[in-house]
Protein backbone atom coordinates (compact mmCIF):
# COMPACT_ATOMS: atom_id res chain seq x y z
CA UNK A 1 0.00 0.00 0.00
CA UNK A 2 1.29 3.44 -0.84
CA UNK A 3 2.00 6.07 1.81
CA UNK A 4 -0.94 8.13 0.53
CA UNK A 5 -3.28 5.26 1.21
CA UNK A 6 -2.24 4.67 4.82
CA UNK A 7 -4.93 4.96 7.51
CA UNK A 8 -3.37 7.99 9.12
CA UNK A 9 -3.15 9.82 5.82
CA UNK A 10 -6.74 8.91 4.97
CA UNK A 11 -8.06 9.96 8.36
CA UNK A 12 -6.49 13.36 8.74
CA UNK A 13 -4.35 13.85 5.71
CA UNK A 14 -1.30 14.23 7.99
CA UNK A 15 1.43 11.93 9.22
CA UNK A 16 1.82 11.18 12.95
CA UNK A 17 4.33 13.43 14.71
CA UNK A 18 7.75 11.93 15.35
CA UNK A 19 8.15 10.34 18.76
CA UNK A 20 9.64 12.57 21.49
CA UNK A 21 13.28 11.95 22.47
CA UNK A 22 13.67 9.30 25.09
CA UNK A 23 14.82 10.30 28.59
CA UNK A 24 17.33 8.15 30.40
CA UNK A 25 15.90 6.45 33.47
CA UNK A 26 17.63 6.50 36.88
CA UNK A 27 18.36 2.80 36.42
CA UNK A 28 20.17 3.49 33.14
CA UNK A 29 22.22 6.29 34.71
CA UNK A 30 23.16 4.07 37.64
CA UNK A 31 24.04 1.26 35.26
CA UNK A 32 26.30 3.58 33.26
CA UNK A 33 28.16 4.74 36.38
CA UNK A 34 28.54 1.24 37.83
CA UNK A 35 29.49 -0.26 34.48
CA UNK A 36 32.15 2.39 33.81
CA UNK A 37 33.56 2.08 37.33
CA UNK A 38 33.60 -1.71 37.19
CA UNK A 39 35.27 -1.74 33.77
CA UNK A 40 37.92 0.70 35.01
CA UNK A 41 38.74 -1.36 38.10
CA UNK A 42 38.79 -4.59 36.09
CA UNK A 43 41.16 -3.02 33.54
CA UNK A 44 43.48 -1.83 36.32
CA UNK A 45 43.52 -5.30 37.82
CA UNK A 46 44.00 -7.06 34.49
CA UNK A 47 46.75 -4.80 33.12
CA UNK A 48 48.43 -3.66 36.32
CA UNK A 49 51.66 -5.40 35.31
CA UNK A 50 52.17 -3.13 32.28
CA UNK A 51 50.39 0.10 33.23
CA UNK A 52 53.10 1.61 35.44
CA UNK A 53 55.16 3.29 32.65
CA UNK A 54 51.99 4.66 31.07
CA UNK A 55 50.81 6.14 34.37
CA UNK A 56 54.27 7.63 34.93
CA UNK A 57 54.11 9.14 31.45
CA UNK A 58 50.66 10.57 32.18
CA UNK A 59 52.00 12.14 35.39
CA UNK A 60 54.85 13.74 33.45
CA UNK A 61 52.45 15.05 30.81
CA UNK A 62 50.11 16.41 33.48
CA UNK A 63 52.98 18.32 35.12
CA UNK A 64 54.31 19.75 31.86
CA UNK A 65 50.99 20.60 30.21
CA UNK A 66 50.78 24.18 31.64
CA UNK A 67 54.27 24.94 30.33
CA UNK A 68 53.51 23.43 26.92
CA UNK A 69 50.27 25.41 26.72
CA UNK A 70 52.11 28.63 27.53
CA UNK A 71 54.73 27.91 24.85
CA UNK A 72 52.03 27.19 22.26
CA UNK A 73 50.34 30.52 23.07
CA UNK A 74 53.53 32.43 22.31
CA UNK A 75 53.91 30.76 18.92
CA UNK A 76 55.77 27.49 19.52
CA UNK A 77 54.11 24.52 17.88
CA UNK A 78 52.64 22.10 20.40
CA UNK A 79 54.63 19.14 19.06
CA UNK A 80 57.91 21.03 19.21
CA UNK A 81 57.13 22.33 22.71
CA UNK A 82 56.36 18.79 23.89
CA UNK A 83 59.60 17.46 22.41
CA UNK A 84 61.72 20.22 23.97
CA UNK A 85 60.16 19.79 27.42
CA UNK A 86 60.51 16.00 27.45
CA UNK A 87 64.10 16.26 26.19
CA UNK A 88 64.97 18.84 28.86
CA UNK A 89 63.40 16.71 31.61
CA UNK A 90 65.25 13.60 30.51
CA UNK A 91 68.53 15.52 30.32
CA UNK A 92 68.06 16.84 33.86
CA UNK A 93 67.18 13.37 35.14
CA UNK A 94 70.22 11.86 33.43
CA UNK A 95 72.52 14.56 34.82
CA UNK A 96 71.13 14.09 38.33
CA UNK A 97 71.58 10.33 38.05
CA UNK A 98 75.15 10.61 36.82
CA UNK A 99 76.06 13.03 39.59
CA UNK A 100 74.19 11.58 42.55
CA UNK A 101 74.23 7.83 41.97
CA UNK A 102 78.03 7.39 42.35
CA UNK A 103 78.00 9.56 45.49
CA UNK A 104 75.20 7.55 47.03
CA UNK A 105 76.90 4.28 46.10
CA UNK A 106 80.11 5.43 47.79
CA UNK A 107 78.17 6.33 50.92
CA UNK A 108 76.51 2.94 50.92
CA UNK A 109 79.98 1.39 50.74
CA UNK A 110 80.98 3.43 53.78
CA UNK A 111 77.87 2.21 55.58
CA UNK A 112 78.64 -1.44 54.81
CA UNK A 113 82.24 -1.09 56.01
CA UNK A 114 81.48 0.84 59.18
CA UNK A 115 78.18 -0.75 60.18
CA UNK A 116 79.69 -2.84 63.03
CA UNK A 117 81.42 0.28 64.40
CA UNK A 118 78.15 2.21 64.17
CA UNK A 119 76.33 -0.52 66.10
CA UNK A 120 79.01 -0.46 68.80
CA UNK A 121 78.84 3.33 69.01
CA UNK A 122 75.07 3.30 69.38
CA UNK A 123 75.30 0.64 72.07
CA UNK A 124 77.92 2.60 74.04
CA UNK A 125 75.99 5.88 73.81
CA UNK A 126 72.73 4.23 74.83
CA UNK A 127 74.49 2.48 77.70
CA UNK A 128 75.79 5.82 78.94
CA UNK A 129 72.41 7.52 78.56
CA UNK A 130 70.52 4.72 80.32
CA UNK A 131 73.00 4.71 83.19
CA UNK A 132 72.42 8.44 83.71
CA UNK A 133 68.69 7.77 83.52
CA UNK A 134 69.00 5.01 86.12
CA UNK A 135 70.85 7.38 88.44
CA UNK A 136 68.09 9.95 88.04
CA UNK A 137 65.05 7.64 88.29
CA UNK A 138 66.38 4.79 90.38
CA UNK A 139 67.01 1.10 89.61
CA UNK A 140 63.33 0.25 90.06
CA UNK A 141 62.52 2.27 86.90
CA UNK A 142 65.56 1.41 84.73
CA UNK A 143 67.27 -1.92 85.32
CA UNK A 144 69.86 -4.02 83.49
CA UNK A 145 67.29 -5.92 81.42
CA UNK A 146 65.77 -2.70 80.08
CA UNK A 147 69.21 -1.40 79.15
CA UNK A 148 70.12 -4.61 77.33
CA UNK A 149 66.77 -4.64 75.48
CA UNK A 150 67.14 -1.02 74.33
CA UNK A 151 70.73 -1.55 73.17
CA UNK A 152 69.90 -4.74 71.27
CA UNK A 153 66.87 -3.21 69.57
CA UNK A 154 68.81 -0.11 68.51
CA UNK A 155 71.60 -2.25 67.05
CA UNK A 156 69.10 -4.45 65.23
CA UNK A 157 67.34 -1.40 63.80
CA UNK A 158 70.57 0.15 62.56
CA UNK A 159 71.67 -3.13 60.96
CA UNK A 160 68.30 -3.44 59.21
CA UNK A 161 68.51 0.12 57.91
CA UNK A 162 71.97 -0.52 56.51
CA UNK A 163 70.92 -3.74 54.79
CA UNK A 164 67.73 -2.20 53.39
CA UNK A 165 69.56 0.85 52.05
CA UNK A 166 72.21 -1.33 50.41
CA UNK A 167 69.62 -3.49 48.67
CA UNK A 168 67.52 -0.50 47.61
CA UNK A 169 70.36 1.49 46.09
CA UNK A 170 72.19 -1.46 44.66
CA UNK A 171 69.10 -2.92 43.02
CA UNK A 172 67.33 0.34 42.29
CA UNK A 173 67.77 0.28 38.55
CA UNK A 174 66.65 -3.33 38.33
CA UNK A 175 63.59 -2.46 40.44
CA UNK A 176 62.43 0.39 38.23
CA UNK A 177 63.57 -1.21 34.96
CA UNK A 178 66.00 0.90 33.00
CA UNK A 179 64.37 0.20 29.66
CA UNK A 180 60.95 1.25 30.90
CA UNK A 181 62.15 4.51 32.41
CA UNK A 182 64.55 5.54 29.66
CA UNK A 183 62.60 4.50 26.55
CA UNK A 184 58.89 3.89 27.14
CA UNK A 185 58.08 6.70 29.58
CA UNK A 186 59.61 9.56 27.53
CA UNK A 187 58.03 8.36 24.27
CA UNK A 188 54.56 7.91 25.76
CA UNK A 189 54.86 11.18 27.69
CA UNK A 190 55.73 13.03 24.46
CA UNK A 191 52.64 11.79 22.63
CA UNK A 192 50.39 12.42 25.64
CA UNK A 193 51.76 15.94 26.11
CA UNK A 194 51.46 16.75 22.41
CA UNK A 195 47.79 15.65 22.26
CA UNK A 196 46.78 16.52 25.86
CA UNK A 197 44.35 19.34 25.05
CA UNK A 198 42.83 17.44 22.13
CA UNK A 199 42.28 14.35 24.32
CA UNK A 200 40.63 16.43 27.04
CA UNK A 201 38.36 18.03 24.44
CA UNK A 202 37.39 14.63 23.05
CA UNK A 203 36.63 13.26 26.53
CA UNK A 204 34.57 16.36 27.31
CA UNK A 205 32.51 15.81 24.14
CA UNK A 206 31.60 12.34 25.45
CA UNK A 207 30.13 13.60 28.73
CA UNK A 208 26.36 13.12 29.18
CA UNK A 209 24.71 16.37 28.11
CA UNK A 210 22.36 16.38 31.10
CA UNK A 211 25.24 16.41 33.63
CA UNK A 212 28.07 17.88 31.54
CA UNK A 213 28.20 21.20 33.43
CA UNK A 214 28.41 19.48 36.82
CA UNK A 215 31.01 16.97 35.60
CA UNK A 216 33.15 19.73 34.10
CA UNK A 217 33.04 21.65 37.39
CA UNK A 218 33.98 18.54 39.36
CA UNK A 219 36.87 17.92 36.94
CA UNK A 220 38.09 21.52 37.36
CA UNK A 221 37.89 21.24 41.16
CA UNK A 222 39.77 17.93 41.08
CA UNK A 223 42.45 19.44 38.86
CA UNK A 224 42.81 22.44 41.18
CA UNK A 225 43.13 20.29 44.32
CA UNK A 226 45.44 17.75 42.69
CA UNK A 227 47.71 20.38 41.13
CA UNK A 228 47.99 22.30 44.41
CA UNK A 229 48.79 19.15 46.41
CA UNK A 230 51.32 17.81 43.92
CA UNK A 231 52.94 21.24 43.63
CA UNK A 232 53.16 21.45 47.40
CA UNK A 233 54.63 17.98 47.76
CA UNK A 234 57.12 18.61 44.97
CA UNK A 235 58.26 21.81 46.68
CA UNK A 236 58.50 20.02 50.02
CA UNK A 237 60.45 17.08 48.57
CA UNK A 238 62.93 19.33 46.76
CA UNK A 239 63.36 21.92 49.51
CA UNK A 240 63.57 19.49 52.44
CA UNK A 241 65.76 17.03 50.53
CA UNK A 242 68.30 19.76 49.73
CA UNK A 243 68.11 21.23 53.23
CA UNK A 244 68.55 17.91 55.04
CA UNK A 245 71.34 16.73 52.70
CA UNK A 246 73.34 19.97 53.01
CA UNK A 247 72.76 20.45 56.74
CA UNK A 248 73.63 16.85 57.65
CA UNK A 249 76.78 17.04 55.55
CA UNK A 250 77.77 20.30 57.27
CA UNK A 251 77.51 18.77 60.75
CA UNK A 252 79.82 15.97 59.56
CA UNK A 253 77.42 13.03 59.22
CA UNK A 254 79.14 10.64 56.83
CA UNK A 255 75.90 9.42 55.27
CA UNK A 256 74.19 12.80 55.43
CA UNK A 257 73.67 13.08 51.67
CA UNK A 258 71.90 9.74 51.38
CA UNK A 259 69.77 10.24 54.48
CA UNK A 260 68.81 13.78 53.47
CA UNK A 261 67.79 12.84 49.95
CA UNK A 262 65.88 9.82 51.25
CA UNK A 263 63.99 12.00 53.75
CA UNK A 264 63.17 14.51 51.01
CA UNK A 265 61.87 11.90 48.56
CA UNK A 266 59.77 10.13 51.21
CA UNK A 267 58.20 13.47 52.18
CA UNK A 268 55.78 12.64 49.34
CA UNK A 269 54.06 10.57 52.04
CA UNK A 270 53.08 13.10 54.73
CA UNK A 271 55.20 12.79 57.90
CA UNK A 272 56.72 9.47 56.79
CA UNK A 273 59.76 11.03 55.10
CA UNK A 274 60.72 13.30 57.97
CA UNK A 275 60.15 10.56 60.56
CA UNK A 276 62.16 7.97 58.63
CA UNK A 277 65.01 10.41 57.96
CA UNK A 278 64.99 11.53 61.59
CA UNK A 279 65.29 8.00 62.98
CA UNK A 280 68.01 7.02 60.48
CA UNK A 281 70.01 10.22 61.00
CA UNK A 282 69.86 10.02 64.81
CA UNK A 283 70.96 6.39 64.87
CA UNK A 284 73.81 7.07 62.44
CA UNK A 285 74.90 10.12 64.44
CA UNK A 286 74.92 8.07 67.63
CA UNK A 287 77.04 5.40 65.97
CA UNK A 288 79.46 7.82 64.31
CA UNK A 289 79.99 10.60 66.85
CA UNK A 290 79.49 8.81 70.15
CA UNK A 291 78.48 12.03 71.97
CA UNK A 292 75.12 13.58 72.59
CA UNK A 293 76.06 17.09 71.40
CA UNK A 294 76.26 16.09 67.72
CA UNK A 295 73.12 13.95 68.09
CA UNK A 296 71.24 16.98 69.40
CA UNK A 297 72.49 18.99 66.42
CA UNK A 298 70.96 16.39 64.09
CA UNK A 299 67.70 16.56 66.05
CA UNK A 300 67.76 20.35 65.67
CA UNK A 301 68.18 20.04 61.89
CA UNK A 302 64.98 18.02 61.60
CA UNK A 303 63.11 20.40 63.89
CA UNK A 304 64.14 23.29 61.62
CA UNK A 305 63.07 21.26 58.57
CA UNK A 306 59.62 20.66 60.01
CA UNK A 307 59.35 24.36 60.87
CA UNK A 308 60.20 25.29 57.28
CA UNK A 309 57.59 22.88 55.96
CA UNK A 310 54.83 23.88 58.36
CA UNK A 311 55.36 27.63 58.59
CA UNK A 312 56.95 28.63 55.26
CA UNK A 313 56.25 26.26 52.36
CA UNK A 314 52.57 25.53 52.94
CA UNK A 315 51.28 28.83 54.39
CA UNK A 316 53.16 31.24 52.11
CA UNK A 317 53.50 29.25 48.89
CA UNK A 318 50.21 27.35 48.82
CA UNK A 319 47.87 28.99 51.30
CA UNK A 320 44.60 27.09 51.70
CA UNK A 321 44.53 25.59 48.22
CA UNK A 322 45.58 22.14 49.42
CA UNK A 323 42.35 20.40 50.39
CA UNK A 324 43.70 16.89 50.90
CA UNK A 325 44.06 15.94 54.54
CA UNK A 326 47.29 14.16 55.42
CA UNK A 327 45.46 11.17 56.96
CA UNK A 328 43.36 10.77 53.82
CA UNK A 329 46.47 10.86 51.63
CA UNK A 330 48.33 8.31 53.79
CA UNK A 331 45.33 5.97 53.72
CA UNK A 332 44.99 6.34 49.94
CA UNK A 333 48.69 5.62 49.35
CA UNK A 334 48.68 2.50 51.52
CA UNK A 335 45.35 1.28 50.13
CA UNK A 336 46.54 1.80 46.55
CA UNK A 337 49.81 0.03 47.31
CA UNK A 338 48.03 -2.95 48.83
CA UNK A 339 45.52 -3.18 45.96
CA UNK A 340 47.74 -2.55 42.92
CA UNK A 341 51.34 -2.24 44.14
CA UNK A 342 53.46 0.60 42.76
CA UNK A 343 50.76 1.36 40.18
CA UNK A 344 48.27 1.88 43.01
CA UNK A 345 50.66 4.30 44.74
CA UNK A 346 50.85 6.37 41.55
CA UNK A 347 47.06 6.44 41.19
CA UNK A 348 46.27 6.91 44.87
CA UNK A 349 46.51 10.69 45.10
CA UNK A 350 44.50 11.47 41.92
CA UNK A 351 41.78 9.08 43.05
CA UNK A 352 41.83 10.55 46.57
CA UNK A 353 41.51 14.07 45.12
CA UNK A 354 38.58 13.04 42.90
CA UNK A 355 36.78 11.24 45.72
CA UNK A 356 37.31 14.23 48.01
CA UNK A 357 35.82 16.63 45.45
CA UNK A 358 32.82 14.36 44.84
CA UNK A 359 32.27 13.93 48.59
CA UNK A 360 32.30 17.71 49.13
CA UNK A 361 29.89 18.16 46.22
CA UNK A 362 27.39 15.68 47.66
CA UNK A 363 27.80 17.21 51.10
CA UNK A 364 26.85 20.63 49.67
CA UNK A 365 23.85 19.04 47.94
CA UNK A 366 22.78 17.44 51.21
CA UNK A 367 23.14 20.69 53.19
CA UNK A 368 20.94 22.46 50.62
CA UNK A 369 18.31 19.71 50.50
CA UNK A 370 15.12 19.21 52.54
CA UNK A 371 16.77 16.20 54.17
CA UNK A 372 18.90 18.69 56.10
CA UNK A 373 16.79 21.87 56.03
CA UNK A 374 13.44 20.40 57.14
CA UNK A 375 12.57 22.03 60.50
CA UNK A 376 12.42 19.77 63.55
CA UNK A 377 9.10 18.40 64.62
CA UNK A 378 7.28 20.26 67.35
CA UNK A 379 4.56 18.99 69.66
CA UNK A 380 3.17 15.49 69.58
Amino acid sequence: MSRAGSPSALAGGRFPPPSAPRTATPRQRLGLVLGFGGALLFSLWLFQGILTPFVLAAVVAYFLDPVATHLSRIGVRRGLAAFLLIFLLMALALAAGLLLYPLILSQIGVLVQRLPAYVSGVAALLQEGLMHLEEALGPEMVDQRLRDLAINQAGTMLSWLGTAATRLIGGGFALFQVFTLVIVVPVVAFYLLRDWQAMLGRIESWLPRRNSAVLRQLARDTDRVLAAWLRGQLLCCAALGLFYAIALQLVGLELGLTVGLMAGILTFIPYVGSLTGFVAAVLLAMGQFGTWNEVLMVVGIFLVGQTIEGYVIYPYLLGDRVELHAVWVIFALFAGGVAFGFLGVLLAVPMAAALGVVARYWLRRYLESPLYLDPPRTGT
